[in-house]
């Protein structure tokens, strides 16, 4: 499997890495008081942590959803972010022509899961030389991400990471098939596992999703049980009061659990 270099570790390597902050920029407050409490928790345990947050969420359930700051005044409060804590960065992006933009802040680019067929957008990310994390969409198969990252890789950057959401099952729900975190790895790339939006409620609740929270610790540590190389979380100080995804969000409590378990888990199966 092909590993990726960021900043002073490798994701792939012999350490859990975790991608993880608020579902959309809402404030400085929040942004730094998440990102602190998370950088102190990563390095207490040795985990390899890269801070996410976006600065437009544009796949949204209604015109009326909370989106976020705008990508000019959220890339500059994630520059702050980076330096004021000294954090990589992976934030996402919507249209090909916000790339090159993003790419002044973040080590990471990512591309959500609605668009990761997207051919102009999976290019434009490529060629800022990025790390391109893709999201695998909802209604794909995990074979079928093999030639969304042959658009990376031959657009001249092979460091690619996938990240695996779980897949629509019947209305407003989703499912998780641990199955797809070795297919995906048997391709060359490592395995990120999102586990807070794979306990998403897609359009639950009418003009919004609702999830479930509860069973993110349970899909967290089986995800690493079965080989996934990081996890994905989106922490907020207070989810039940987020702008956004905050039915699926953790606390900073439970983010110290459910990290030091999943580290746990995964160093036993390494």
């Amino acid at each position: 499997m092909h590993k990726v270099n960021l900043k002073n570790f490798i994701i792939g390597g012999d350490k859990l890495t975790i991608l993880a902050g608020p579902c959309a920029i809402e404030s400085k407050d929040i942004l730094f008081k998440t990102a602190e409490h998370l950088k102190n928790l990563t390095i207490e345990l040795g985990i390899n942590f890269i801070f996410k947050s976006s600065y437009d969420k544009a796949n949204r359930s209604s015109i009326n959803s909370y989106r976020g700051l705008g990508i000019e005044k959220g890339i500059e409060l994630l520059g702050e972010v980076k330096k004021e804590f000294d954090l990589p960065i992976v934030t996402d992006i919507h249209n090909p022509n916000e790339a090159e933009l993003a790419a002044k802040v973040a080590d990471i680019i990512q591309i959500p899961a609605f668009l990761c067929r997207q051919t102009d957008l999976l290019v434009a990310a490529a060629k800022t030389g990025k790390i391109i994390n893709i999201k695998k969409g909802q209604f794909l198969a995990p074979q079928q991400m093999k030639s969304i990252a042959n658009k990376v890789l031959e657009s001249g950057n092979d460091n690619i990471t996938i990240t695996d959401r779980g897949v629509t099952f019947g209305y407003n729900n989703l499912v998780s098939d641990m199955r797809a975190i070795p297919i995906i790895q048997e391709m060359g790339y490592p395995v990120i596992f999102d586990a807070t939006h794979s306990v998403q409620l897609p359009g639950g609740c009418g003009e919004c999703s609702s999830g479930e929270r509860k069973f993110v610790p349970i899909l967290a540590k089986a995800a690493v049980a079965a080989g996934a190389n990081g996890l994905f979380f989106e922490v907020h100080p207070n989810p039940d009061n987020a702008l956004c995804d905050g039915a699926n969000m953790i606390n900073f409590n439970q983010a110290d659990v459910i990290f030091k378990i999943c580290r746990d888990i995964f160093n036993l199966v390494k």
